[in-house]
């Protein structure tokens, strides 16, 4: 059993994303974690900010979803809060503080100072050349890999060299997942790229 909801809910073009890296890798989506410090009542929030939702009966938090920068945050009545849809860290830090500024001018306490952390950036990466993911799967070791193409695609790569998690897909194209820093994500792919040379799989 392939363990990748995660993965499959992932909504990725990998034709939009504006942000580049190492040549050819694209910041899809940065995520990242505060806290305002203090416990929030999300009716009131609910009513005093535009744009935002709240259902308690189907979600126990608060979405509120930024234009500039484009991000969406989840506020918790505990006053945590997860930022996503940032295409840079400074996104999301952005977004948060955004969302602190608000609260404040709607007359809700938090902390003077908060602290966002970086959980996790997915990007994507096409290897130029399609893949035999039977063969990959063979070659790279099922230790280290997850394939079953009758419930997902896409193969699931985790190295025992980095925390990085890839998904390689028939076409080529890569996904990767589970870094905090945008070095970590172009070692994996330099990584890949390089074991898949090595063994003949991609020229």
């Amino acid at each position: 059993m392939i363990e990748c909801e995660g993965f499959i809910n992932l909504t990725i073009s990998f034709n939009e994303s504006k942000i580049m890296c190492m040549d050819g890798l694209r910041i899809e989506n940065v995520v990242a974690s505060s806290s305002m410090g203090a416990k929030i009542d999300l009716i009131d929030v609910s009513k005093a900010l535009d744009g935002s939702e709240y259902d308690r009966d189907k979600f126990p938090g608060l979405v509120f979803r930024s234009k500039s920068p484009k991000t969406s945050l989840l506020l918790f009545s505990s006053g945590k809060v997860v930022c996503t849809g940032g295409k840079t860290s400074d996104d999301a830090k952005k977004g948060v503080e955004k969302l602190k500024t608000l609260l404040n001018e709607n007359g809700v306490e938090t902390s003077d100072e908060i602290d966002v952390k970086i959980q996790n950036i997915v990007a994507s990466y096409k290897l130029g050349q399609e893949l035999n993911l039977n063969s990959v799967a063979i070659t790279l070791g099922l230790e280290r890999v997850e394939y079953e193409p009758e419930q997902f695609p896409g193969l699931v790569f985790r190295s025992e060299e980095h925390d990085v998690v890839l998904l390689l897909f028939g076409s080529g194209s890569v996904v990767c997942t589970g870094g905090k820093e945008i070095q970590d994500l172009e070692y994996a792919v330099k990584t890949i790229k390089k074991e898949l040379k090595k063994v003949g799989l991609l020229h």
